[in-house]
């Protein structure tokens, strides 16, 4: 089911975004993620979050700044399954139009996103890693 995030999911949420991010990126050293670790268990608590949630755990979930994607996270032991796609059509049904920056090391994620219509707007640089990424955008 997705629902919108609660504040009793702000941990779950966070260790899925911790666990997800040193999975995804490792060409970024494990400790900037676990340095921002409680910013963003922070953020989730302000932000527009869209969890999906099975039998009580949060499986994966969506972090929307008003247009722009911050953020698709899934569970290790969920992914494949449809999470990520289910979370971003949830997305699509009420935005339009999205957009989203992804690594340029990160393949997987730019074929997911190239494959549900995102387009490559701008090349540009992360400032907080310093790694390339692209901007993408969906209308």
């Amino acid at each position: 089911m997705i629902r919108a995030m609660e504040n009793t999911d702000a941990s779950q949420a966070a260790d899925l975004w911790l666990a997800a991010n040193t999975e995804a990126h490792s060409f970024i050293p494990v400790s900037y993620w676990r340095e921002h670790y409680e910013a963003v268990k922070e953020m989730l608590l302000q932000a527009e979050v869209y969890v999906w949630e099975e039998k009580g755990r949060v499986l994966g979930f969506v972090g929307l700044n008003g247009y722009h994607i911050e953020g698709i996270f899934v569970a290790g032991d969920a992914r494949s399954r449809g999470i990520g796609k289910g979370l971003l059509d949830f997305v699509k049904e009420r935005k339009r139009p999205l957009s989203l920056n992804v690594y340029r090391k990160n393949p997987r994620a730019i074929r997911f996103y190239e494959r549900e219509g995102f387009v490559t707007v701008e090349e540009g640089l992360d400032e907080g890693t310093g790694e390339p990424d692209l901007f993408m955008k969906w209308e």
